[in-house]
């Protein structure tokens, strides 16, 4: 397989779960992802990093590489400190991340993701609930992530996702770009 790594696996998603379940109507806080990007239109998310909106400047919106906590993210402590931690063992910056739920026969339509920003970052995905597994596609391969494992992947290939179970699927979903890239990539300010 070029375009997954499984890295980690019987990671136990509990804590996380019931930090999410601990919020009232987390997913309903925020409806960007849906309503304005089709291919992800029935999926609900939870964003807990996103762009500095500052610095969009004259850029379009998928060349932004600053990003910054949500407000919201306040509200999930563990998985602020999941993704610093991971960060630190894999010696990257965070970029943009989220949970994200797609419901039972809902998927996210084939496309990749455009722009600079993706284009130095490394996509990761953490599976929080899937019963059957979450079937994911990039180019022509296939995988069935597995709840508690954590997965690398190429979204600079075409990609899609289905939820084929009769349960929520939920990942943590996230970006990180390589510490030897910061200065190339964010400048001095890295």
């Amino acid at each position: 397989m070029q375009y997954f790594k499984r890295l980690k696996s019987e990671i136990d998603p509990t804590p996380f779960l019931d930090e999410i379940n601990g919020v009232a109507n987390a997913w309903d806080a925020s409806t960007g992802r849906q309503d304005k990007i089709a291919v992800q239109r029935e999926a609900k998310a939870i964003p807990l990093r996103g762009l500095r909106k500052s610095a969009i400047g004259g850029r379009k919106r998928c060349d932004v590489h600053e990003s910054r906590w949500t407000t919201g993210s306040q509200n999930y402590p563990l998985a602020r400190a999941f993704l610093e931690d991971f960060a630190r063992e894999q010696d990257s910056i965070l970029g943009q991340g989220k949970i994200v739920c797609l419901p039972a026969g809902k998927r996210v339509y084939p496309h990749i993701d455009r722009g600079q920003y993706y284009r130095v970052r490394n996509r990761y995905h953490f599976v929080l609930n899937s019963a059957l597994g979450s079937w994911m596609k990039a180019g022509d391969e296939e995988v069935r992530m597995k709840q508690g494992e954590l997965w690398w992947f190429d979204n600079d290939q075409m990609h899609e996702a289905n939820n084929d179970g009769d349960q929520d699927r939920i990942h943590m979903i996230f970006d990180m770009l390589p510490r030897h890239l910061a200065e190339e990539v964010l400048g001095t300010a890295a």
